[in-house]
């Protein structure tokens, strides 16, 4: 017979009672969130668990012991993380938060869908919550899944005001297991979070130890030779970059924590031989992307920010700050099992242990090396002068609506210099069809002179019939972006659909031109192990709306690495005018165009987004969408809820800098 959780509840920090008259070291609490209870649970957990309708929540500050040193976070119950809110779907949720700090705080229960007044964002449709006052939250409970709550009050989040969120379906899942465990991924920093902001306001880099050395330009050399890594060096000296800012904040001042335990702690969480366990994955960090995999074990995915999706088999996963992953495992062997979460700029990790019994332990991997940014990242920005592009001011493209851009005159872009073009490889365009190009006259082609066109090897254009090509006229191609196209690799555009729907509009569900859905991202090897990527997400089921989109509404991902700056098309929050409007009812795409060299997930409050990556009616339903450097990525929204919602980047620096908007419903 299984043990019952409550004989096996362990917590990592005892509380301590002495008193003053103990010392400092006596005013160290152990507050670990009792939740993460290493036999996770079957019928139900012992405790550290508030289970609804009715729940109470008081947020304090507490003496903890993070790895091994004094700290002072944000407690929710005595806890940090915060216990486990643990609703059902059909429910009335009752939720009384106190705030017992000097400050005012906020909670935000991210994912969830309900009414703007109980979202939890101050100065949007909430007020806040003051010291010394009770807030209550009331709001239906419609969906099920993996979700958090966090703070939404200046730079809470980073300091433990976080904590899972469980909402168990009314009905019987798609997928069926033995026990669960909630892994609840955090970085922790002893410096004031206020003091971080600033070190990256004055230096591009503050964080980053691991930058390019002597040693790693002679090791270019000898790989690539002096032209392209010198070339490749005065890039990113003009951008005033370096090829490794893979992340802000690092492991140089953050510890990776796990259920609130560091990896010398080696929280564990255990099964029975033979059972298939639900890890439930969320990330709750402030900064930090993760890298997951248990070394030994394969991955069944089956939901993706709490929604269920169609099974994929996978070793590893990255997994974006507030992103969460349902997966399942099944242990076959009587023997542990390393949770290994590394960093996406290995600086650092979170780990855990997966075992059958108690104070078992298995080899932790090693570390793989940074990655290089270098021209993976440049790919989408290949011929783009980045020196021009400090201060550069995006002002005019909010709220852009492109479905006015058809006719759109290039005859104006005066100096255009094709010959930027060099290189480009038309091999890759094998199948294309240009007969979709409505309104693409190409009678007007005529006396184009490819001389021009440096590389440009157009014996691999099969069937093409230059001839008729002359006196090309490039203000007759309308709506063709131009640039997009240098050194662009058209065999990465997965899910591309030619086929346009009324309007010149894509089809709903297809990938947009730029999405790179097939690819893992920066520093992972697809070859080495099976990796999963936005391609591989596919819903059991359509979603109610299937209606294409009535309008397209472009946004760029803008930003200044040297200023720190942050921003939507060139605007911070500060800045901007007004709100995003989204029509009551209508049915919009919105599209994400990360002009930025670093990863982005970005979050809309109130409103699903049903990520287009190809998959037609079966598309995913997400809250937060990562987008990769120089990416393009869209997404389907009903705007089915009136009010005011927040919509930002999650990378909490990147929102506190200006990378947030308000999104208006009516």
């Amino acid at each position: 017979m299984a043990p019952k959780p409550s004989e096996f509840s362990v917590s990592r920090r005892q509380l301590l009672k002495g008193g003053s008259a103990l010392g400092l070291g006596a005013m160290v609490s152990g507050v670990a969130p009792a939740w993460a209870n290493p036999w996770g649970r079957t019928s139900g957990y012992s405790q550290g668990v508030e289970h609804g309708p009715e729940i109470s929540l008081v947020i304090r500050r507490e003496d903890i012991d993070i790895a091994g040193q004094f700290a002072r976070p944000i407690s929710i119950n005595g806890s940090s993380p915060g216990p486990m809110v643990r609703l059902k779907e059909g429910q009335d949720a009752v939720i009384k938060v106190t705030n017992l700090l000097d400050e005012p705080t906020s909670i935000h229960w991210h994912g969830i869908i309900l009414p703007p007044e109980m979202d939890g964002v101050p100065g949007i449709s909430f007020a806040g919550i003051a010291p010394g006052e009770t807030f209550t939250y009331r709001f239906p409970v419609t969906q099920s899944g993996t979700y958090w709550y966090h703070s939404h009050s200046g730079l809470q989040e980073q300091e433990g005001h976080a904590g899972p969120l469980i909402i168990d379906s009314a009905t019987p899942e798609a997928f069926t297991y033995d026990r669960e465990h909630v892994l609840l991924l955090t970085d922790w920093t002893f410096e004031d979070p206020k003091s971080v902001f600033r070190n990256l306001k004055t230096m591009e880099g503050y964080y980053n130890y691991q930058e390019r050395t002597v040693a790693d330009f002679f090791a270019d050399v000898r790989r690539g030779g002096w032209v392209d890594t010198i070339e490749s060096r005065s890039m990113w000296a003009e951008m005033r970059m370096s090829s490794r800012d893979i992340a802000d904040v690092t492991g140089s001042t953050y510890t990776y924590l796990l259920n609130g335990h560091s990896p010398e702690e080696n929280w564990s969480a255990l099964f029975k031989r033979g059972e298939t366990v639900r890890l439930r994955v969320v990330n709750g960090s402030a900064m930090s992307y993760f890298d997951l995999r248990i070394p030994g074990l394969k991955m069944t995915v089956v939901a993706a920010d709490g929604q269920p999706v169609q099974p994929v088999e996978v070793d590893e996963f990255r997994i974006a700050v507030a992103e969460a992953y349902d997966v399942l495992v099944t242990p076959e062997d009587d023997k542990a099992y390393t949770i290994f979460a590394e960093a996406m700029d290995r600086s650092g990790y979170a780990r855990a242990t997966l075992a059958p019994r108690p104070g078992m332990e298995a080899p932790v991997p090693e570390r793989r090396q940074i990655a290089d940014r270098g021209m993976e990242a440049m790919g989408a920005h290949a011929g783009m002068d980045h020196s021009q592009m400090a201060g550069m001011d995006h002002s005019q493209m909010a709220g852009m609506d492109h479905s006015q851009m058809a006719g759109m005159d290039h005859s104006q872009m005066a100096g255009m210099d094709h010959s930027k073009m060099a290189g480009m490889d038309h091999s890759k365009m094998a199948g294309m069809d240009h007969s979709k190009m409505a309104g693409m006259d190409h009678s007007q082609m005529a006396g184009m002179d490819h001389s021009k066109m440096a590389g440009m090897d157009h014996s691999k254009m099969a069937g093409m019939d230059h001839s008729q090509m002359a006196g090309m006229d490039h203000s007759q191609m309308a709506g063709m972006d131009h640039s997009q196209m240098a050194g662009m690799d058209h065999s990465k555009m997965t899910g591309l659909q030619a086929d346009a729907a009324q309007g010149g509009m894509l089809m709903a569900g297809a990938a947009q031109q730029g999405a790179r859905y097939d690819q893992a991202g920066i520093g992972l090897d697809q070859s080495l192990r099976r990796v999963l990527v936005y391609q591989d997400l596919k819903a059991y089921s359509p979603w109610p709306d299937r209606r294409g989109p009535m309008r397209e509404m472009e946004l760029h991902l803008t930003g200044n690495m040297e200023r720190y700056m942050w921003s939507f098309d060139g605007k911070k929050f500060s800045e901007v005018n007004g709100p995003i409007h989204f029509h009551k009812d209508e049915r919009l795409r919105l599209i994400l165009i990360n002009d930025t060299m670093m990863e982005h997930p970005i979050h809309l409050h109130g409103m699903w987004m049903e990520l287009e990556n190809g998959h037609g009616d079966l598309i995913p339903r997400k809250h937060t969408l990562n987008v990769k450097p120089g990416e393009r990525v869209s997404a389907l929204i009903t705007a089915d809820a009136e009010g005011s919602w927040a919509f930002h980047c999650h990378l909490l620096y990147h929102m506190d800098a200006g990378m947030f908007r308000v999104v208006k419903v009516s």
